[in-house]
């Protein structure tokens, strides 16, 4: 499949005319053609037309033809093969073997939320039978849930294929019924015009209106802006920063008619050592942390920025072991330029801070773009005294705190952010102390994990992967995961409707 630089805009391929972008090789800052045309106000409009046309119909689909639909994207992707994979390894850096996994997780994805949408349960169909000889009588009352309208999706510069164009957003809100207009990230143009092109065939192919998906791409925050703020626009999906996530957000609630941003932003990820696990297996631990720290340079939403535990023997086993373990890791290359310097920013802010001290490095860069990894050092006081502690640091970047007991380690949860995960690290002998900081944790987070490290998730239907703010915008919702498609419904109360005229979910 040739790769034009073109956006595509419901059936069509459209030049842009308002910028000029390329895709950078991040390993080593050449630049990838073709040149990609970025669009303006006018294709937005067009778009989000196109998506509001197509809306009443393709909600109206049936759950097979959906899903038969969203397994037609699966296979698509999947029979890009090479092509797909080059051109992602070219635009991110990111190991070839990393994104086939990447690529058999976007079509797992999918074929999940077809496996949903058979399933019927997302409907929530429910019945209040009429009660007529009640004072005074009840109606018949039925509910089902139906799509929230044309949703837009921002790729995440992350995962190029898993949260991007086809990604989780995207394949929960087709599953919804909800058209779909995504802004390509910048970082990954070539890969998300290859993916995209899938997606429009597929359409195509199923013979649903044009506009169920369109894919847009432009320069700065102008496109972005644009269509979030188009009336059109029921609902938004976005992987990112905290600022990009706040800034989609504020358009969101200027409109005349406000809509909900699902934005997955910040989050640092506490791990919680134990006092009986630290003294079994400190030195595994923190073999193992720093394995999971530097897992993809970093680069994960879910990375473990945060690490607490008693100060004591046990406690010093751990940091030797880390820090040794730190000391053979290697820099690696970031995603992009611009999230490189903003690590590098990152880590030179935490290294400015009073009352943190630097204890660790892996091996120097040798590279452009690569991130050298770095764990930090504090005390429970200075870290809840300092807000600036608690900043993510997006790469391979960890704050160990060391606290005096058990109630230091228990106020300072109370203190943290919202997270999207928190571990605890555990023995038998530790769960006394377990049942003290998980309703904290509960409280703090959308996933809680025993002995293991958050960078890995899971695409089930149990999985939660949202939580407080700063980690989502919403925290009633979860970007990963069957019950993903619940962003993307709202109920409807039918009473007394004739048979003939109820849903098909709704009747008998």
């Amino acid at each position: 499949m040739h790769i034009t630089g073109d956006m595509l805009i419901g059936a069509q391929a459209v030049r842009g005319a308002q910028s000029t972008l390329q895709a950078i090789n991040p390993s080593t800052g050449e630049v990838l053609g073709p040149d990609f045309h970025g669009g303006g106000q006018a294709d937005v409009e067009r778009a989000c037309a196109l998506a509001e046309a197509a809306f009443d119909t393709y909600r109206h689909t049936s759950s097979e033809q959906r899903a038969a639909f969203l397994e037609a994207i699966a296979a698509g992707i999947e029979a890009l093969g090479d092509t797909l994979i080059e051109r992602a390894h070219q635009e991110s850096g990111l190991p070839v073997a990393r994104l086939q996994g990447e690529r058999g997780r976007t079509a797992g994805q999918l074929r999940l939320f077809a496996t949903v949408l058979r399933e019927g349960r997302w409907q929530g169909a429910t019945f209040d039978a009429a009660l007529p000889e009640r004072t005074p009588p009840r109606p018949d009352l039925r509910m089902q849930r139906i799509a929230i309208g044309p949703v837009a999706v921002f790729g995440a510069s992350n995962f190029p294929l898993a949260f991007s164009v086809a990604g989780g957003d995207t394949a929960s809100a087709l599953a919804a019924g909800c058209p779909v207009v995504v802004k390509a990230h910048s970082a990954h143009l070539g890969t998300s015009e290859l993916v995209g092109r899938v997606i429009q065939k597929a359409v195509q192919d199923a013979g649903l209106p044009e506009g169920v998906f369109s894919l847009l791409v432009g320069a700065g925050n102008i496109v972005g802006t644009a269509l979030v703020s188009h009336p059109a626009i029921q609902a938004v999906g976005f992987t990112g920063s905290r600022s990009g996530g706040m800034a989609l957000m504020q358009a969101a609630n200027a409109r005349p008619q406000p809509i909900p941003v699902y934005a997955e932003m910040s989050s640092i990820n506490p791990v919680f050592l134990l006092p009986a696990a630290l003294q079994a297996r400190g030195a595994e631990i923190g073999r193992q942390l720093v394995d999971s720290l530097v897992l993809g340079v970093g680069q994960f939403c879910t990375n473990p920025g945060l690490v607490i535990g008693i100060e004591g023997p046990a406690l010093d086993q751990f940091r030797a072991a880390a820090l040794d373990a730190l000391g053979g890791k290697p820099a690696a290359t970031m995603l992009t330029p611009g999230i490189h310097a903003a690590y590098e920013k990152g880590v030179a802010q935490l290294s400015s801070l009073d009352g943190l001290q630097r204890i660790g490095d892996g091996v120097a860069a040798t590279g452009v773009n690569q991130a050298r990894p770095v764990m930090f050092e504090t005390t429970a006081a200075q870290f809840v005294a300092d807000h600036r502690m608690q900043a993510e640091v997006f790469g391979p970047s960890t704050v160990l705190v060391v606290c005096r007991d058990l109630e230091e380690v228990l106020a300072l949860a109370n203190q943290l952010e919202g997270q999207l995960t928190a571990t605890m690290q555990l023995d038998d002998a530790d769960h006394e102390a377990a049942r003290r900081l998980l309703p904290v944790l509960e409280r703090k987070s959308g996933r809680v994990l025993c002995n293991g490290y958050p960078t890995g998730v899971e695409v089930a239907y149990a999985m939660v992967h949202g939580g407080p703010f700063p980690a989502t915008s919403d925290v009633r919702s979860t970007s990963v995961g069957a019950t993903a498609i619940d962003r993307f419904l709202r109920p409807v109360c039918y009473q007394n409707l004739p048979q003939g005229l109820l849903p098909a979910a709704l009747r008998g």
